[in-house]
């Protein structure tokens, strides 16, 4: 079920009706409602078997934790004796129990994303239950954080933390400790009015995002990819740039829709965007982008393999290996696994270069950071290699010709549409004029200092904030027809 869809609006309006009026009897029959609603809600996206899958691994999950958290023997502070001993096997197995378990989620990860890779295409499942990547991610940093911490949650929370269905699609990544205290403060399924506003405000942005931007910017890079051979280099930084803006404006309008939902339920997800093109390095990219895979990834692997602490070469290592497995994660490809080797070494050639680096000018940084990331997206999606080297070399030609016409056709068309029937001398430049808008509109809302994510939390409604809002998500709604589905749900 989309987000962008009617289907979606309907579910939304039905399940925050039903379960914010429970909650003023019972708050816990209302958090059952809302779990049965989630998972009518991965039912109706993902299907039965998909549900089993992760049913079955969150039964997994639910029996490590406890087991972690169930201890059978008491620490004896000093001595050698019997008790450091059976303390010592009971170490011993609280790991074996934190591996087992990890390697069931890894197991069934690779099974449904990977066999076809690494079988060259000869063995494929042929589907993978949806949401998969994510789901695993977020079960491993729950072992991990019971492993570490004894951090025990409550058993009926757990089908929440794993199927809330504003972010089971496509995420943010939740950490345990920020989500579960919530199912037990104040403000769970009793939001105030300034939840309300703030839902309003990040649904209706997230909206705009992904309809008005992405989608109109998807037809540009959709065009440019399907004929790479017939573009010129001006057309060929139009793909580049294109999908840049596509998939920001894509993955951070369904994290701020997914965060609007969850504030109707008094439920506050992370920030998982934070203006990531104004970004000065590479190493600050991954501050601002995806925040939430870049705090699982440090925390679940660059810690436990030794970070930094171990000299240089190995910090070194451990950054590359970090980001060769985050481009895995994305997609089964060798694609991917480029992109993510280039985010590593650009990290280790940051540090290499060190303080001279930081002394550039700031625009100059900023560019060098700009120009690789948008490199680096090409390989993220081109089908193949060949291709992405394909655009990247005639991005560098010497041919300047004009894009094409057929390369902007599908830039906002109803609208073009209209535009030529009420002004039909303007024929000839309605869709060179509003792609320039569209591409001039995305650069602006990507460079902005504040995301949308990170306004929820000082938004202050107002006659004409409430004004353009509406008229954002008519708009939207107006356009759902045709609305392709969130990139990051593929992966």
């Amino acid at each position: 079920m989309n987000f962008q869809s009617f289907g979606f609006l309907a579910f939304l309006l039905v399940t925050a009706s039903a379960c914010l009026t429970l909650a003023r009897w019972d708050r816990r029959i209302a958090a059952e409602c809302l779990t049965l609603a989630c998972l009518i809600f991965y039912i109706i996206g993902g299907g039965w078997a998909a549900l089993l899958v992760l049913v079955l691994g969150m039964a997994v999950s639910a029996a490590a934790v406890r087991y972690l958290n169930t201890p059978d023997v008491r620490i004896q502070p000093e001595g050698d004796g019997p008790t450091a001993c059976a303390c010592a096997r009971t170490g011993a197995r609280r790991r074996r129990c934190l591996c087992l378990a990890a390697a069931w989620h890894i197991g069934v990860l690779a099974l449904f994303k990977y066999t076809g890779f690494v079988t060259g295409g000869r063995l494929s499942v042929g589907w993978a239950p949806l949401g998969l990547s994510f789901f695993t991610f977020q079960q491993l940093w729950l072992l991990k954080e019971a492993y570490a911490g004894g951090f025990r949650p409550e058993r009926e929370d757990l089908p929440l933390y794993a199927f809330f269905f504003p972010s089971v699609v496509s995420g943010p990544i939740l950490k345990p400790q920020a989500f579960f205290p919530q199912l037990h403060g104040e403000r769970f399924l009793r939001p105030g009015g300034e939840d309300f506003a703030a839902a309003f405000y990040a649904i209706a942005s997230g909206m705009a995002k992904k309809v008005l931007l992405a989608d109109n910017l998807g037809a540009v890079v959709g065009s440019g990819w399907a004929h790479l051979d017939q573009l010129s280099a001006p057309a060929a930084w139009m793909v580049i740039l294109g999908y840049t803006l596509q998939l920001y404006f894509d993955f951070s309008g369904y994290c701020d829709i997914a965060a609007g939902c969850a504030r109707l339920f008094g439920v506050r997800l992370p920030v998982n965007f934070r203006s990531p093109y104004r970004s000065l390095s590479v190493g600050e990219f991954w501050k601002r982008w995806h925040i939430t895979l870049t705090s699982f990834l440090r925390e679940c692997l660059y810690f436990p393999l030794g970070g930094s602490r171990r000299g240089t070469l190995r910090a070194y290592g451990n950054i590359l290996a970090v980001f060769l497995l985050s481009g895995l994660w994305h997609g089964a490809g060798w694609t991917f696994l480029i992109w993510g080797g280039l985010h590593g070494l650009g990290q280790i050639v940051e540090r290499v270069w060190g303080k001279s680096r930081d002394a550039l000018p700031r625009l100059l940084r900023w560019a060098l950071t700009f120009a690789f990331v948008n490199a680096a997206w090409v390989f993220f999606r081109a089908p193949g290699v060949p291709q992405a080297l394909t655009l990247l070399r005639t991005a560098v030609t010497a041919d300047f010709r004009p894009p094409a016409d057929w390369l902007m056709a599908e830039v906002f068309a109803k609208e073009a549409k209209a535009l030529t029937m009420l002004l039909p001398a303007l024929r000839d430049w309605t869709a060179p004029a509003l792609t320039c808008g569209l591409f001039a509109a995305a650069l602006l809302a990507a460079l902005w200092p504040r995301s949308a994510a990170e306004g929820m939390e000082n938004f202050r409604p107002s006659l004409w904030r409430a004004v353009i809002l509406a008229l954002l998500t008519a708009w939207a709604i107006l356009s759902f027809t045709g609305v392709t589905t969130f990139i990051y749900s593929n992966f």
